[in-house]
């Protein structure tokens, strides 16, 4: 990948803190802290550790931001490429929560409610209510999901990548989904594979053979699979630049049992409808109804225990989340899962799952149809091993 030139980061770091000010503005937010996590990503590009040592962003809405340091983190938050803001350290005997509440006080408007990260620990959260006891406190994803959630071309590209290097991983499985070999010792070379596919991290490698197919959530165990298993692989990571992967296929390791080929048409009929009904203007609940409609049509309806699917970007799972009852009207940059799954307790159990951005035009690079670009772009039928 082609590192971006510092000027570059330096920019778009300055423009996302751009856009953050009039939504804190509308929000009636007066400060962000922001703790090391996405949201700091997002908005520096710094990929901070999270220590019990206070690490925080403070974005005044009509002030100049300041990141405060551990002195003993400063090298590493200098070394950030593009990040464009004062950096204040402090020794280990400071108290940081302290330092950043008289420079807030210090300003002309003294900040009346403060958006805390919404991942920030529990212990700091307190530390900055006792700081700040006469600041409200709220949650700072009131602003930042609303921003995050819809990419810009730069970050669609991004997905674009991860979706690539998750399909290279799907597309060789039967290097290492075979019979006789256990869940674990899968899961242990897809992991492997990923990072080798130019994933800085893997984060996930569900291997769920048989009726451990049938948890959506599945552990890879020490349980051996056996011919005539169908594999549930659910695999994603984390590229250098911090966007996510996610992609689900499922394998048969011989010929697969009559019942499951029966309900798995039904599977694939469901996810293709629901990729291609993506487009601005449909609402989350109407897109997992589309699938979940079908479904219930074939007679699984029950066997579908969980929400279409979930947005994607610095974190695998982020807004917009795909779910009934979900009013959330999708947008041109949206990027999510279509993940339906059907499981038959005991027996075994199937999911499809692509990442899909919601586009401004009528096809995706994909052929795809209605305002929905599909990022993973291997067969989604059933791969007999």
């Amino acid at each position: 990948m082609i590192e971006e030139p510092q000027e570059m980061r330096s920019r778009k770091m300055n423009e996302r803190l751009d856009r953050v000010r009039p939504a804190m503005v509308a929000a009636g937010i007066d400060v962000l802290l922001v703790s090391p996590g996405s949201d700091l990503r997002y908005l520096t590009g710094y990929d901070a550790v999270p220590l019990e040592r206070l690490t925080c962003l403070v974005l005044p809405v009509d002030g100049e931001p300041f990141l405060v340091v551990p002195a003993l983190e400063l090298p590493a938050a200098q070394a950030v490429p593009g990040l464009d803001v004062e950096l204040v350290a402090y020794a280990e005997t400071d108290d940081p929560y302290a330092l950043v509440g008289h420079r807030l006080n210090a300003n002309a408007r003294r900040p009346r409610v403060a958006g805390v990260d919404d991942h920030m620990w529990a212990a700091k959260v307190l530390d900055f209510r006792h700081a700040l006891s006469t600041v409200e406190q709220t949650l700072a994803g009131t602003v930042l999901r609303e921003l995050r959630m819809r990419k810009t071309p730069a970050e669609v590209e991004s997905l674009r990548r991860a979706g690539a290097a998750i399909d290279r991983v799907h597309a060789a499985m039967g290097e290492w989904l075979r019979a006789g070999r256990t869940e674990r010792a899968v899961a242990a070379d897809i992991k492997d594979a990923i990072v080798a596919a130019g994933h800085a991290s893997a984060d996930f490698a569900i291997v769920a053979a048989g009726p451990n197919g049938a948890s959506p959530h599945h552990e890879a165990s020490d349980r051996v699979i056996g011919a005539g298993d169908v594999v549930v692989v659910d695999i994603g990571g984390r590229m250098p630049d911090g966007y996510c992967s996610d992609s689900t296929r499922t394998y048969a390791l011989g010929e697969p049992p009559a019942d499951f080929t029966d309900y798995y048409a039904v599977l694939l009929a469901a996810q293709q409808a629901q990729v291609a009904a993506v487009r601005p203007g449909i609402t989350a609940s109407e897109l997992d109804a589309v699938g979940r409609d079908i479904i219930a049509a074939g007679g699984y309806g029950e066997y579908f225990v969980h929400r279409t699917g979930h947005g994607i970007g610095l974190d695998v799972h982020e807004d917009p989340y795909i779910v009934a009852g979900s009013a959330r009207v999708l947008e041109p940059g949206m990027a999510f899962s279509i993940e339906p799954g059907i499981y038959l307790p005991g027996r075994h159990g199937a999911r499809i799952e692509d990442i899909v951005v919601c586009t401004v035009d009528s096809g995706g690079r994909d052929g795809g149809q209605h305002g929905g670009e599909r990022l993973n772009l291997t067969d989604r039928q059933l791969t007999i091993l």
